[in-house]
């Protein structure tokens, strides 16, 4: 197998970090406040086989403090590189995890990754789901930042209703493909398309 150029885990970064972090956060934090709306979120440019969207969220979300899960689907060791010096991130286990990263399939099952404590709900994991297309939607949504009601396409709806049923503990999700990014709290609660 070809020795991986030195230089790929330097590039890909945020190209004018102060200004391209903040517009990510902030199109991150609005995808979490507005569940199931799809945002635009770009800036980095990771190795193959990860979304701009996955690779900016987290080059925005990560840092020394939070450990990174990467599910089969992902995990390389380009990627590891990559997350290594833009982040500092350490590579965990699902049950460690502050984020993990993969297909919905790779990621599963959620009961093992940290749903927080009835003291520190906060202290569960995110997950960033890649998914290859924003298809039709299957789910109803609603509840805290949904006015009535908002449509989303989810890949297991029983696992999304389990979770939901979880608050205030539980895992949050974000949906990643191309440049794009969805949200799904555990606060909202979702019923199956009519």
């Amino acid at each position: 197998m070809p020795q991986q150029p030195q230089s790929t885990a330097y590039a890909g970064g945020f190209s004018n970090p102060p200004v391209v972090s903040a517009q990510a956060f902030r199109a991150a934090m609005n995808a979490m406040a507005r569940p199931g709306r799809i945002e635009e979120i770009t800036g980095a440019a990771p190795p193959h086989g990860v979304s701009v969207a996955a690779g900016s969220l987290l080059l925005t979300l990560c840092d020394p403090e939070t450990g990174v899960y990467l599910a089969s689907d992902v995990d390389s060791k380009a990627l590891r590189g990559w997350l290594a010096f833009h982040t500092g991130a350490p590579i965990v286990a699902a049950e460690q995890a502050d984020f993990a990263l993969g297909s919905w399939a790779s990621l599963m099952s959620l009961d093992r990754f940290r749903i927080g404590t009835p003291e520190y709900p906060d202290r569960s994991a995110t997950l960033i789901v890649e998914v290859p297309a924003f298809d039709a939607p299957n789910a109803v949504l609603s509840g805290p930042g949904i006015k009535d009601t908002a449509k989303m396409a989810l890949p297991g709806l029983a696992a999304f209703q389990d979770n939901a049923m979880l608050y205030p503990l539980g895992v949050d999700f974000f949906f990643t493909c191309g440049t794009q990014v969805a949200a799904l709290p555990r606060s909202t609660q979702i019923s199956a398309e009519a």
